[in-house]
């Protein structure tokens, strides 16, 4: 029996249709937390204490310069908004605009 090498197309192929490449919580890659961000964001303007809570995505303004580099046309507004905790902090605001991107 002969054991073949995966290779970076089979490992695409495996990542595509193994159960944990939905983009649901509990699956904490980059492109997971793209797809929640981008989901939330859908529904409405969302701030980086609502995209961390939320869609459980601990570094939100990285994902949204991401999700810009796909071609989605994000702005950011800078607010005052309080944590869980009830502490105030200045937080952007991220609004989806328009979807020109293509895959998050």
């Amino acid at each position: 029996m002969t054991k073949e090498k995966a290779t970076p197309a089979s490992e695409a192929a495996l990542k595509k249709t193994h159960p944990k490449s939905s983009a649901g919580i509990g699956n904490n890659s980059a492109t997971a937390q793209r797809r929640r961000a981008l989901d939330l964001l859908r529904a409405g303007p969302k701030s980086t204490i609502q995209l961390r809570r939320d869609g459980d995505i601990l570094a939100p303004a990285a994902r949204i310069i991401e999700l810009r580099r796909h071609g989605f046309d994000i702005l950011t507004h800078w607010v005052q908004q309080a944590t869980d905790c009830g502490k105030l902090h200045r937080v952007a605001l991220y609004v989806l605009m328009r979807e020109t991107g293509g895959q998050p």
